[in-house]
């Protein structure tokens, strides 16, 4: 199968109200443009630095969404182009992100991302600390930033039942801090699933899936 007709197959399954990140982490500019001439216009990294370098050489109408985890003295080079950062695991990050934001006069958007699964190794905040950030003063000072949902990752398993118990974690917590919308949170996005999981993840509430290796094929990290 070509990316093209991947690309194709995923996207004519998918609700109307579900948004495909292509995620081309690892994968060469001649894949991308592939997907690219195929409608694909979202597109996310995990190396900021990838990033930056396929951004340069890539056609200008691309979303670039950082869907990797973020070092605080990275943020910088992203600030000018990067339409949605999915991996806000703390307030000092998004205090990072609006300070680069505002040297570029734009806001930038961004998912609070919270820490479903049981495994030591992802990062994220508990959705009582995304609810504290969102009430607090401080966060309410941040004039370069737009919350605008949440993302998270589930545990790698086989078990299903325990993929739909972190999914449905999730969306219980969008559900529980989307009543407290200001001016730079607005509550849209719920940003989960990836190639192996994305249909019981939209199951269970999601309406944005970020998949990789269903469209790409499998990735090569030689």
């Amino acid at each position: 199968m070509s990316i093209q007709e991947n690309l194709n197959n995923i996207k004519s399954s998918l609700p109307e109200n579900v948004t495909l990140v292509a995620v081309s982490k690892t994968k060469p500019v001649t894949d991308l443009m592939e997907a690219y001439n195929a409608g694909q216009r979202i597109f996310g990294e995990n190396k900021i630095q990838e990033m930056i370098e396929k951004h340069e050489v890539m056609p200008k109408d691309i979303e670039w969404h950082m869907i990797g985890h973020v070092q605080r003295n990275k943020v910088k080079y992203m600030a000018s182009f990067v339409s949605l950062i999915h991996g806000v695991d703390s307030f000092k990050l998004l205090k990072e992100i609006n300070k680069e934001a505002e040297k570029h006069a734009k806001v930038t958007d961004c998912l609070l991302q919270i820490k479903i699964a049981e495994e030591d190794s992802k990062f994220g905040m508990s959705a009582k600390d995304a609810s504290e950030i969102l009430k607090s003063k401080a966060f309410s000072e941040l004039k370069n930033v737009r919350v605008t949902g949440v993302m998270g990752m589930a545990t790698y398993t086989d078990d299903q039942n325990q993929i739909k118990k972190e999914f449905t974690l999730l969306k219980t917590t969008f559900d529980s801090i989307k009543n407290q919308e200001t001016f730079n949170f607005k509550p849209k996005i719920i940003s989960m699933g990836m190639s192996g999981d994305y249909k019981l993840a939209i199951a269970c509430g999601s309406n944005m899936i970020r998949v990789g290796s269903s469209i790409f094929g499998e990735r090569n990290y030689n």
